[in-house]
């Protein structure tokens, strides 16, 4: 566990930069669907909830960048951004059983991501908040 809270900063970061990638698909969402899933939705909605689903994400690798720099805010960081690559394994397991050989490399990186993150959590000693 010391090398994950030694360079918890750092494998913050690389998780926060890696997850902002989905900004790409705010601009692009049928090109972002087709490479995660292999399929489109074609409905003008679709465009809306994807880019809207994209923002949220890259939202939380936001957060995981400022829970990098900032001690006093990363356990929030970390659960929050952690819950929600949980949430997003969870319902692609649970309701995508056929997207699931595209989404192989996405889930098992985000299942990583949550893992390290969690030992973090439980091996590092709780932050005092004034």
């Amino acid at each position: 566990m010391g090398i994950i809270n030694n360079n918890i900063n750092w494998i913050m970061l690389i998780a926060g930069l890696s997850t902002c990638s989905m900004l790409a698909a705010v601009i692009a969402p049928q090109d972002a669907l087709l490479s995660m899933y292999g399929a489109n939705l074609t409905e003008p909605l679709a465009d809306v909830v994807v880019r809207s689903w994209a923002f949220l994400i890259f939202l939380m690798g936001v957060m995981l960048i400022y829970g990098a720099y900032r001690p006093e805010a990363r356990t929030l960081c970390i659960v929050i951004a952690g819950t929600s690559k949980l949430g997003f394994i969870a319902l692609n397991l649970l309701f995508g059983a056929q997207f699931l050989d595209a989404l192989t490399l996405t889930m098992s990186f985000d299942g990583l991501v949550v893992a390290v993150l969690a030992t973090y959590l439980i091996g590092s000693p709780p932050t005092q908040i004034d």
